[in-house]
């Protein structure tokens, strides 16, 4: 039976291989900022916008990028987001008042928070932030608000429900293609609405990665649009949310074999190579593999460079592109992409506390941090780790390891994953993982046992030598 553990192996830039290979920073760090740590490259991020930039450059339409500032705690990526030219996409009241306070202007700034509450709402209107509306009582609290602090709100409203072929795409989010028009159209006629509400714009973001659902969406957003400029209503963009691929790995070939790996493994055809023999999403039902993985894909050649001239170049039922529509129609399209502008911007790394054997003898190497400071909605991060040991004369033994956290839950295993390294960690040793900025550091991250949160540190430094120095606590 095979017993090979399949890797996985990142893709690793530079400033990241200089922290990855210099123990003694990291433990200065470490006794300066504690364990787990989350290090942030500014210069990276700065590139990933650059990128964003040169392509929808290429194109004669207006175009405007917003950093979903809910993929990432921390407060200078937000400021690094306006420094380079593009806004703030903010999904509560914490991360809108945050971005005010920080000086950022409120042009710079949409809500899009899936719940609005009252002190987010006259936040906003008070700001003159852009609100995109979600359903009707939300657009009557905000008329009502607007009414009541006399002062006008600048609104979009976020559509779903729109039809790909003979397939409808349903979502909790936002208002159905089918009667959004009526709606808006009875809606304007209320007391004060047109005085009081400046409505500029539609919003939608799909579940998924297909380039033609995007496009066909823009399209179904388009159409809407000309039939409501008949009414004279002024609208100038249409946003189509994030979900723009990024790859992790560097190659192909292991992320099938490791996906092949595992579903002979939920099969018992081979040594399990996740805790418990977790599937990710496999199951099995009489010898058959049923169900797909519960992961993010990590393995990408669709990223922004393939992704983004894919959805401008679907055509309508005229054979007219999105991008020539949107140029003919002077329509600004609008982004917020988290994950994609985080690449290789982050690391987690944390100290090992202790090393043990369970009751099936597999290895488990405790950590100091916990499952919720390194976790999304995905249902595994598959990243091989990096190690980096105190003692570079150590003898390898290879061995194989399960890496657990501080909550006293069974379930509590920081990767899914059985994880091969050179050999066992000593009290002290250090885990890196790369690549966590988008989604992973602070999306569920909580502080059961009355925990800290880990701290957030950043460098503005591009790479060579890096000092304790460098870095700078996100304060």
């Amino acid at each position: 039976m095979n017993t090979k553990l399949p890797p996985l192996t990142p893709l690793v830039s530079p400033w990241m291989e200089e922290l990855i290979t210099d123990f003694d920073l990291q433990h200065q760090l470490f006794e300066k900022y504690g364990s787990p740590l989350n290090v942030h490259h500014i210069p990276s991020f700065e590139k990933n916008i650059s990128a964003f930039e040169a392509i929808l450059s290429n194109y004669g339409f207006k175009h405007k990028i917003f950093y979903a500032r809910k993929a990432n705690k921390c407060k200078i990526l937000a400021s690094a987001a306006v420094q380079n030219g593009i806004g703030v996409d903010t999904a509560s009241f914490n991360e809108l008042k945050q971005c005010l306070d920080n000086g950022i202007l409120p042009s710079n700034l949409v809500s899009t928070a899936a719940i609005k509450t009252e002190p987010l709402l006259k936040l906003a209107i008070h700001n003159q932030v852009l609100l995109i509306i979600d359903n009707e009582d939300e657009a009557n609290k905000i008329l009502e608000l607007s009414k009541e602090l006399n002062q006008p709100a600048i609104i979009g409203f976020r559509i779903s429900g729109f039809y790909v072929g003979n397939h409808k795409l349903m979502s909790r989010f936002g208002l159905d293609v089918d009667e959004i028009e009526s709606f808006i159209l009875d809606f304007f006629k209320k007391k004060g609405a047109q005085h009081f509400l400046n409505f500029t714009g539609f919003h939608f973001h799909l579940d998924g990665y297909s380039p033609k659902e995007r496009g066909t969406a823009l399209h179904q957003t388009m159409d809407l649009i000309m039939r409501l400029r008949s009414h004279n209503f002024d609208l100038k963009f249409i946003d189509i949310g994030g979900g723009v691929l990024m790859n992790y790995l560097e190659n192909q070939n292991e992320w099938r074999t490791f996906q092949e790996e595992l579903k002979m493994a939920v099969l018992n055809q081979r040594e399990p190579i996740t805790y418990n023999n977790n599937g990710l999403g496999f199951t099995q039902r009489n010898g058959v593999v049923e169900g797909q993985l519960s992961t993010y894909p990590f393995y990408n050649e669709r990223t922004k460079e393939k992704f983004l001239p894919e959805v401008l170049s679907v055509p309508n039922e005229n054979a007219l592109t999105v991008a020539k529509r949107l140029e003919e129609l002077d329509i600004e399209l609008r982004l917020e992409p988290g994950r994609s502008l985080l690449d290789q911007v982050g690391v987690t790394m944390a100290k090992v506390v202790h090393r043990k054997k369970d009751a099936r003898n597999n290895i488990l190497v405790g950590l100091e941090m916990n499952m919720t400071q390194m976790a999304s909605s995905s249902a595994d991060f598959l990243l091989d780790p990096f190690i980096s040991y105190a003692d570079s004369e150590r003898e390898d033994k290879p061995v194989e390891v399960y890496l657990t956290g501080a909550y006293c839950l069974e379930r509590d295993v920081l990767l899914q994953r059985k994880i091969a390294l050179p050999s066992l960690p000593s009290v002290g040793d250090v885990l890196l993982f790369v690549n966590t900025a988008g989604y992973m550091m602070h999306f569920f991250e909580t502080e059961a046992h009355l925990f800290d949160l880990s701290q957030n540190v950043y460098t503005r430094k591009s790479q060579n030598e890096m000092k304790i120095s460098d870095f700078m606590a996100d304060e």
